[in-house]
């Protein structure tokens, strides 16, 4: 047997993308830059939906008892199209879709991909003022949302002037009170009804769209001011497709085995999706790279441990996780082995940290393969892989740089430090977005010459691992979702009784840590913990408000310069 591992992770990467390799390469130049491609990447999004719908009556996607093959989805996407067309929707113009998890959601965001919009996809949990915040900086031509959001936004929608069309799904005719609205079932039905529509042929124009054409802005918070729109192109969307495949090959070579022959008699790869499409994790790393793969996607209306372990034995799931909150409940779970779990080749995360034991426990106890990674909405998701027993062995790393991507570690003066030493991470690669929408000064400070300025510190190990160490940003992770600490700590100072207030993370089991607010009132106010969590839930989405909230007696500790020390607030925590 041949000893692990049987090669470097550059040898392996020189194999992969060398010419003729499956994963081979090519420059390209980017903003004047030569730029390292995937050289058999697809050029955009429409022609990710051609090699879609080649997989004909697979499965595609499952949501309780809806079952859509992939010729379906297409049929009911080129159907949407045509009218979105028909709507006078041309190439540049802004799509908004806002909603849950639903078959529909892919069908709107092809759709719209399909006629050259940049397709603008909303956090589903955001409240009416954030999305009408989100609606309005994109200046959204034609929204595309489910009954659920509709109704949360619909008071918002006259301060929404550049709105001419709204598509709502899953609604009755009583609910629809805006004069622009249109039920999306009017054009392509329900999904078990989409393999009756005509059969349409992919728009010419449609297969025209460039790499470097702009496809998507998704929202990323920042640790001051409003959300900022990260506008990312179709060459940045599909370099996920190779990433995740070049990184299991890398694996297989790692071990010193050969990479198998495709085999077309294989059972279909099924994906349980816990993860929002309206990330860029659930549309870059997961949906686009299933509908090039073939791959079954099953969602869930809510995470429920229960419905995903029958899930996984029901559908022959072969690939699980999303953040480490998932694992952890299923192997945790009393009833676990009460369910065939098998099937599972995969479970892999990122989006939070994650202990080492977790790692162990994955290889250990489903057997299956261990994986996470790193990347952001500015890097269009997957910068970093690691799995496997890379993963294991190195458990506190994200893993290295997918290879067409770099990765440095700088000083604040912006030296790039050698291996081993601490500073922040920077990226560079055809992933990294191109600005923030309408935002230049805050596009000219994360984005130097083509390298974006993550936030995060970190280091680099001598084979090109990368260590997350904290991050520069104040901001904390729940559970894959960021939480940005200023936006809450603006909406605490909103209430007339607090003075001073202070958000920080606590550590939490599964999902990696919690968000804690400290707060001082103002001298003769009065607020209890249930206020002001109100106060805030009725401000910001539910995933940003406090779990708890201290009161204390004096000013919140401050540094010369005035800052806060949210270090000496998470001792108190600790102690």
């Amino acid at each position: 047997m041949t000893s692990w591992p049987a090669m470097t992770i550059a040898q392996a990467h020189d194999l992969l993308t060398a010419p003729g390799a499956p994963f081979e390469m090519d420059s390209v130049p980017i903003g004047g830059r030569p730029t390292r491609v995937w050289k058999n990447a697809p050029p955009s999004l429409a022609h990710c939906f051609a090699a879609g719908r080649a997989h004909g009556d697979k499965i595609f996607v499952v949501l309780d008892e809806e079952r859509v093959t992939y010729e379906a989805f297409a049929r009911a996407t080129l159907a949407l199209a045509e009218r979105l067309r028909a709507d006078g929707l041309t190439k540049g113009d802004r799509v908004a879709v806002v909603m849950r998890n639903l078959p529909e959601w892919p069908v709107a965001f092809y759709a719209a991909s399909l006629c050259g919009a940049i397709v603008t996809p909303l956090n589903a949990w955001w409240t009416g003022p954030e999305l009408e915040y989100g609606l309005t900086d994109s200046g959204t031509k034609i929204l595309l949302i489910d009954a659920e959001r509709y109704n949360r936004i619909s008071e918002h929608l006259p301060a929404c002037p550049a709105l001419e069309r709204i598509y709502v799904t899953r609604a009755s005719e009583q609910e629809l009170g805006d004069p622009r609205t249109v039920r999306l079932e009017s054009v392509v039905g329900r999904p078990m009804s989409w393999a009756q529509l005509p059969d349409r042929a992919i728009p010419e124009e449609a297969l025209t769209l460039q790499p470097e054409d702009d496809a998507t802005i998704f929202y990323t918070s920042g640790t001051t001011g409003k959300p900022k729109g990260a506008l990312g192109t179709h060459r940045n969307i599909c370099c996920n497709i190779m990433a995740s495949g070049c990184s299991q090959a890398r694996s297989i070579l790692r071990r010193g085995e050969a990479l198998p022959a495709p085999d077309p008699t294989a059972p279909q790869k099924a994906t349980l999706l816990s993860v929002p499409f309206f990330h860029a994790t659930g549309c870059h790393a997961v949906l686009n790279p299933a509908l090039v793969g073939g791959v079954k996607l099953v969602l869930m209306r809510k995470w429920d441990v229960l419905e995903a372990m029958r899930l996984i034995e029901g559908e022959r799931i072969s690939s699980a996780g999303g953040v480490p909150t998932i694992a952890w409940q299923i192997l945790e779970h009393p009833d676990r082995h009460k369910f065939d779990l098998s099937s599972l080749e995969t479970v892999s995360y990122g989006g939070a940290p994650s202990a080492p034991e977790l790692v162990r426990q994955i290889a250990g106890q489903f057997k299956a393969k261990p994986g996470n990674g790193w990347g952001m909405t500015e890097t269009s998701a997957t910068f970093t892989h690691h799995m496997a027993e890379d993963y294991e062995n190195r458990p506190d790393s994200c893993g290295p740089a997918v290879p067409v991507c770099d990765l440095q570690v700088r000083d604040p003066d912006g030296n790039v430090l050698p291996p081993g030493s601490v500073g922040e991470l920077y990226g560079y690669g055809p992933n990294v977005v191109k600005l923030y929408w309408n935002k230049p000064e805050a596009t000219a400070a994360t984005f130097i010459d083509g390298w974006v300025r993550t936030g995060d510190l970190a280091r680099i190990d001598e084979d090109g691992f990368c260590f997350i160490i904290d991050r520069a940003k104040d901001m904390l992770i729940r559970g894959g979702e960021n939480i940005y600490c200023v936006e809450v700590e603006n909406a605490l100072y909103e209430h007339p009784a607090v003075m001073d207030a202070a958000l920080v993370g606590r550590p939490h089991k599964s999902l990696g840590e919690e968000p804690v607010a400290f707060v001082t009132l103002a001298a003769g106010a009065t607020a209890s913990e249930a206020d002001l969590r109100a106060f805030v839930a009725a401000r910001q989405a539910a995933f940003k408000v406090p779990v708890a909230v201290h009161f204390m007696d004096e000013p919140l500790p401050r540094n010369a310069n005035g800052k806060i020390l949210k270090t000496e607030l998470k001792k108190l925590l600790a102690g």
